[in-house]
């Protein structure tokens, strides 16, 4: 069944401001993940199937409009909601609703597991210390910021009068109800995987826990992508999101140091023009990173490509300094059938050691030419990619 999402995000941070007259700062406006926290979770919402998005807000301020512009540019169907007689309106009779508390931070595991149980579901977790700031369910179990309700039960809470508070009323709704209860681990708690901030520096505290680790997505990446690069980039990433450093700039700068390994190639310079074409695939998987660490879709288009194909054209490049020209060309013909089917995930489901991908290439042609020459590591480089496409061809699934 599916199901809209609701976002509380009225709540302050309890941060006095610094200056007198200066506005009060939403939780929901807190830097998380290179955007806004209530942009984060809005991201999340999507990524678990959420047909629309709705943000509860108190007022409208220029950030969140801001995040739904950003939002709607990427494909998320968002709108701003202010009061209890908007979400009745907006709200759909036909489908369940999830909703995430005002300054919860969830993995994305919890949220895509509520989102998967249809009905009345709470993200509970038990009760300890570590739980004393979030909202008792009852002596065993306190709430963890996240629940799914069905229609009947949304709207008879909305039918209600009064002064109320919306996710807390719902909890209690759902609780009463007998809602199912998904109990999350206590190590979740304690690592920062599922928190509630109130203040920058908390935000920040549990985006180093939460983003310092590996990513949540799976590589789809071979070779010496998957084994090497993809862990330098893992470990790079989170860095570069906290100085919200865009994925796009990141890219480019891929792009840019494969370019200048090409040129140092072409300037006889074999060595070091692979080891910079070598940086610029690092440099484009940590763009990837950045991506799946905000939640964002991959970028599937042509210029994700372009630092693996600009490192193709370095093997041409090498191909015609050490006079073997045919050989640089057959393999990088060969690297560029296995970058397109690892990038457009048609590799026959064969292992990620199988496909001599463009890192692959570039490490074992170092290597070679290092002990002995340019020329033996493109032929070697040619067996290599012959086997791979291969293997990809006969082991392809129907």
């Amino acid at each position: 069944m599916s199901f809209a999402a609701v976002i509380c995000a009225s709540h302050s941070t309890t941060v006095v401001p610094p200056m007198a007259g200066a506005g009060t700062e939403l939780r929901a406006g807190l830097h998380f993940a290179g955007h806004s926290l209530v942009e984060y979770q809005a991201r999340q919402a999507a990524e678990a199937g959420a047909s629309h998005v709705m943000i509860l807000v108190g007022a409208v301020t220029q950030p969140l409009s801001r995040a739904v512009d950003r939002l709607t540019a990427d494909g998320i169907p968002v709108m701003l909601v202010r009061d209890m007689v908007s979400l009745v309106r907006e709200a759909p009779r036909d489908r369940d609703m999830m909703l995430i508390a005002d300054g919860a931070i969830i993995a994305q595991k919890h949220i895509t597991a509520v989102s998967a149980h249809p009905g009345n579901v709470l993200l509970a977790a038990d009760d300890s210390r570590a739980t004393a700031g979030f909202e008792r369910i009852d002596g065993q179990h306190r709430w963890a910021g996240l629940l799914r309700v069905s229609p009947d039960l949304l709207f008879g809470t909305l039918d209600m009068l009064g002064d109320w508070d919306l996710e807390l009323t719902l909890m209690r709704a759902a609780v009463q109800a007998g809602g199912y209860r998904i109990v999350v681990p206590q190590e979740d708690i304690l690592e920062g995987r599922i928190a509630l901030v109130d203040s920058q520096a908390s935000a920040d505290l549990v985006a180093q826990a939460l983003l310092g680790g590996q990513s949540e997505a799976p590589s789809t990446e071979g070779g010496a992508e998957h084994y090497l690069l993809s862990r330098i980039a893992t470990r790079i990433a989170p860095m570069l999101l906290r100085t919200q450093v865009p994925a796009t700039q990141v890219r480019i700068g891929g792009i840019a140091l494969s370019a200048m390994g090409v040129i140092a190639v072409m300037l006889a310079w074999p060595l070091f023009g692979m080891l910079l074409m070598l940086c610029g695939l690092t440099t484009s998987l940590t763009s990837d990173r950045l991506g799946q660490l905000a939640r964002r879709a991959q970028d599937d288009g042509w210029m994700a490509l372009m630092p693996g194909l600009i490192v193709l054209l370095g093997v041409i490049m090498l191909g015609d300094e050490a006079g073997a020209r045919m050989d640089g060309i057959y393999l990088a013909l060969l690297l560029g059938i296995v970058l397109l089917a690892v990038r457009w995930r048609r590799t026959g489901g064969i292992k990620p050691w199988a496909l001599f991908t463009p890192g692959s290439a570039l490490i074992l042609l170092i290597i070679v030419a290092f002990l002995s020459s340019v020329t033996a590591g493109l032929a070697l480089g040619n067996l290599c990619g012959i086997g791979s496409v291969a293997m990809m061809v006969l082991r392809r699934r129907a």
